[in-house]
């Protein structure tokens, strides 16, 4: 019989419960494991199970063959514990039984019509990557049915203006320029906003009474002063797609004016954001590392949020990071910092080891997926603004990094 060892003897090895006189039984009573019990005699891998069926059951009690490989996938996670504290609390396991509760066959077609948000994003990321959903460009691919959400207090003639400006338009050039990239440029912020900006200047053409086929130069002249930001010159792209269907006439959009920078970053500046990056333990280690990557090598922020440990190379005496054709060589205190971020236990819930879901030096929110650039670009910049020094008043601004400038499309 295999018993858990609960004690030493004298000699310092290891020894069960019924060698020492303490009779307990850590057999689990439904699968014979021996361990701790987690719950009324049974380990926790048999309640694990239970809960998962209890979760993805459909109106007659049973799983779909359909939710099968998720449902084998959950039940198998290598650690049960934090696997069933997720189920109870988590508002996607919530939104999973919903789902799962209704009997329909999901698609993503089903999930574009849930509200855009956060767990919607993670439970379809958890079905693509247990198989029960065919991967996509997530990227652009959910930007229709975030458009859909936006329309839904629009009038109808904006509608049926916006739905081809965002499909033959932006999408088409988008999805070709995606099909290029190494690294995906996270363009749905870009084309969301190209998108809101046409419907806002849809809705002041409206409030003016005037219709695309009598605007005129000075129309526009007047639109782009406007705004208290730089937003309301993207509607070169609506006009640009108007014109091309001749909706309106040829009118031209002002460049953005250009701004120089006010803030130059000396050699002794640079340095000294380094060092902090390198030493200080307030900071994140995410922040650390991805501040000192960025002020050492100058990476883009989409080549940064997309290393693997993979891209770390570690030998007797040095390490280096492949950023392209060659390693680059690394700081001690740098290594060390992506080391520990390739070593990091998950924070969420792991997949069987079936599904492993993919390890990023810098994970985001959804399984599978690393952080967004937009995402890394907010964070240091949180990170940074809050960790200020207060002789300044605030961070310099080297450390503070900015969005890829590419245009998706």
């Amino acid at each position: 019989m295999v018993q858990p060892l609960i004690a030493r003897d004298d000699d310092g090895a290891e020894v069960c419960g019924p060698c020492v006189g303490f009779a307990a039984d850590y057999t689990c009573k439904q699968c014979g494991r021996a361990g701790n019990p987690h719950r009324r005699g049974r380990c926790a891998h048999c309640v694990l199970a239970e809960r998962v069926n209890a979760l993805l059951a459909g109106p007659d009690g049973t799983i779909t063959p359909q939710l099968e490989p998720l449902a084998a996938a959950l039940a198998d996670a290598p650690s049960p514990f934090p696997a069933i504290q997720w189920l109870k609390e988590s508002p996607n396991t919530k939104l999973l039984a919903r789902l799962a509760s209704q009997g329909h066959e999901l698609s993503h077609e089903l999930l574009d019509e849930l509200p855009p948000n956060r767990n919607q994003r993670y439970i379809r990321r958890l079905l693509v990557d247990t198989g029960v959903l065919e991967e996509r460009n997530e990227d652009l691919e959910r930007i229709p049915g975030w458009l859909e959400h936006e329309l839904a207090d629009k009038p109808t003639a904006h509608a049926s203006l916006a739905r081809p400006f965002l499909h033959w338009f932006l999408l088409r050039r988008a999805r070709q320029r995606a099909a290029m990239r190494r690294h995906p440029a996270s363009a749905d912020r870009d084309l969301r906003r190209r998108v809101s900006v046409a419907l806002g200047f849809l809705a002041w053409t409206d409030q003016r009474g005037l219709a695309l086929a009598d605007l005129a130069q000075e129309h526009i002249d007047d639109w782009i002063p406007g705004a208290t930001s730089q937003r309301r010159y993207i509607i070169r792209y609506f006009l640009k797609w108007t014109t091309s269907q001749r909706l309106t006439r040829e009118l031209t959009v002002p460049s953005i004016p250009s701004q120089e920078p006010q803030d130059l970053l000396d050699d002794d500046d640079r340095w000294r954001l380094l060092q902090r990056c390198l030493t200080d333990d307030a900071l994140p280690p995410d922040v650390r590392a991805g501040g000192a990557i960025t002020l050492l090598f100058g990476t883009s922020t989409e080549r940064l949020c997309h290393l693997t440990p993979e891209h770390l190379k570690f030998d007797d005496k040095h390490a280096h990071l492949v950023l392209g054709r060659h390693p680059v060589l690394l700081p001690p205190r740098l290594a060390g910092l992506l080391r520990q971020l390739a070593e990091q236990p998950q924070l969420r819930p792991q997949l069987s080891r079936a599904h492993p879901c993919p390890q990023w030096l810098f994970p985001g929110m959804v399984p599978g997926k690393p952080i967004s650039t937009h995402g890394m670009t907010q964070k240091i910049n949180r990170t940074a603004s809050r960790s200020a020094p207060r002789a300044t008043g605030r961070w310099p601004p080297s450390l503070l990094i900015s969005p890829a400038r590419s245009s998706p499309t």
